[in-house]
């Protein structure tokens, strides 16, 4: 649930987040710190935050979650360049009446070919390949796209699929143009969004201004947005307290800096944001190639203590799913409390996994060896070293391989490592999304090479089921088998805190994804 932490006085306070209070004003540049130098600017192309937040404003889906909604929800989807849309009664339909009128920044009148160019593109049906693929797996169900006339097309599906609308209403859906190469959107996007691309200089700014054009009328509030990217959290902060931002880099702000906001008149707000840590497990390798070493590795964990240590209290335990209240699917406490390692017992879990230990011929007077691949930044880190302490609580003598970012990536898919400590943000919060692609045996996102067959063929099932009661029956019993296995423990799903200036009004944080609620199209200052 969420939580507001308001300085300054209450009218301040009751007007921060709503501009339904006072009228809405049109000018000004919305000025916000970005926390990292984004790897391109073609979403589909990228899997971070560092893209999506600058770059969402420029684009349209098909259809959006309501950016004034803070839980996003097959109740809150709502029409983007699609003004309505139609389920075959077999539900392997799915058919878009587009806009007409709209128009691309370069001034190119949006089809519905270009919806087919764009799903070509993410299904690999295309002439024009994207040089990463992320969010393959969440198409996988797609058989393929027609378009009857310019302004209608359908979806054909393999079989019922009823989450493919809030796959399709994420931030990391947008609808690309079909008359820009791919290569082209990786430098100078091209979208039909309230604000166009200008300008992004590497390591220093991205800068979006207004689009005269925009099909919707009176929007975007905002003149233009500009981010500056500023690596360290604390001078950012600081700069933001002094004035110099207008708002900080959603979720940045940790609940340990909240304190150093009271000392000056600004709004900050913490909520969830379907954001776990959790450990990869290179289990095709020695030594979790052994399945007592992966056991007892879930039954160290005491994952309270990684949430009392690293963020106050301020967090949640859950599994594969966001917990239950802001998310959707997460399983109920008294059934993730019955799988090994969530039981309440930490020293009884303990206990369990160095008799495991032994077993495999370790105990305190030989400890097993092991390195711990993280990030050198503080996300991974810091829980890293949380983990070494844990582990050596049942005879494993772990250090730390501290990898560059830059390389992060690419250690993760070559399996460089025994055991990583990761972050995961879920794009939707919906199974299929998570399940496909976190788990699937050839998903481009399943960091850590995780493959059951048996488990994958249930997938296809709870995606297929339309009932929303026994779907999450059959989910929650997914999420077991897949906890059990060890597949991606999860640590801790995370809450952190996006502040911003008392006069900037209209942002809602959504509390259910990092990546779906940045239109910013609604946005406005509130200056003299």
């Amino acid at each position: 649930m969420r939580s507001r932490d308001l300085i300054g006085c209450v009218v301040a306070a009751m007007l921060c987040s709503s501009g339904t209070a006072v009228a809405q004003k049109s000018g000004g540049v919305l000025r916000m710190f970005h926390h990292d130098n984004p790897p391109s600017t073609s979403i589909h192309e990228e899997s971070t935050l560092s893209t999506v937040v600058p770059l969402m404003p420029v684009f349209n889906n098909l259809v959006l979650f309501d950016q004034a909604r803070a839980q996003n929800s097959e109740q809150s989807i709502v029409p983007d360049l699609a003004e309505s849309w139609n389920w075959s009664e077999d539900g392997t339909e799915l058919t878009f009446k587009l806009r007409k009128g709209v128009r691309w920044h370069d001034g190119r009148p949006f089809t519905a070919n270009d919806v087919e160019c764009t799903f070509n593109l993410l299904t690999g049906r295309g002439r024009d390949k994207l040089r990463r693929n992320p969010r393959a797996a969440w198409y996988r169900n797609i058989n393929y796209i027609h378009s009857s006339d310019s302004h209608e097309v359908t979806i054909y599906l393999n079989r019922p699929q009823p989450s493919l609308l809030s796959l399709l209403a994420s931030g990391l859906s947008p609808i690309y143009p079909c008359h820009v190469p791919p290569n082209q959107m990786q430098t100078r996007p091209v979208g039909t969004g309230p604000f166009r691309f200008d300008s992004f200089v590497p390591f220093e700014r991205i800068k979006l201004v207004r689009n005269p054009d925009y099909w919707k009328p009176d929007r975007p509030y905002l003149d233009g947005i500009e981010f500056t990217i500023v690596t360290s959290s604390q001078t950012a902060l600081l700069s933001f307290m002094a004035g110099r931002f207008d708002m900080t880099f959603p979720w940045e702000v940790t609940v340990a800096q909240l304190r150093q906001t009271r000392r000056s008149k600004v709004v900050c707000e913490t909520t969830s944001m379907n954001n776990s840590t959790s450990l990869l497990v290179n289990r095709n390798a020695p030594p979790f190639d052994n399945p007592d070493i992966r056991r007892a590795l879930t039954l160290a964990l005491d994952r309270r203590a990684f949430i009392a240590t690293l963020n106050e209290g301020e967090g949640e335990i859950g599994g594969s799913l966001q917990p239950p209240g802001d998310g959707q699917w997460g399983m109920p406490p008294d059934r993730l409390a019955a799988i090994d390692g969530y039981g309440p017992d930490v020293e009884q879990n303990r206990e369990q996994a160095r008799a495991l230990m032994a077993r495999a011929g370790y105990g305190q007077n030989r400890r097993m060896p092991m390195k711990i691949a993280t990030q050198g930044v503080s996300l991974y880190k810091n829980p890293a070293q949380i983990l070494i302490d844990q582990l050596r609580e049942i005879n494993i003598q772990a250090t730390l391989d501290v990898v560059e970012t830059s390389h992060w990536f690419t250690r993760l898919n070559r399996r460089d490592y025994s055991l990583a400590v990761n972050s995961t943000g879920n794009g939707v919060d919906d199974p299929d999304q998570a399940f496909y692609e976190n788990f699937a045996c050839r998903s481009e996102r399943n960091d850590s090479g995780y493959c059951n067959p048996e488990i994958e063929r249930l997938f296809d099932v709870q995606s297929a089921e339309t009932d929303f009661e026994k779907r999450r029956e059959l989910v929650w019993d997914i999420d077991s088998r897949l906890l059990a296995d060890g597949a991606r423990p999860p640590i801790m799903w995370n809450r952190a805190a996006t502040c911003w200036q008392p006069y900037v009004k209209g942002y809602v944080a959504h509390v259910n994804s990092m990546y779906n609620g940045f239109r910013l199209e609604d946005v406005w200052l509130d200056k003299p």
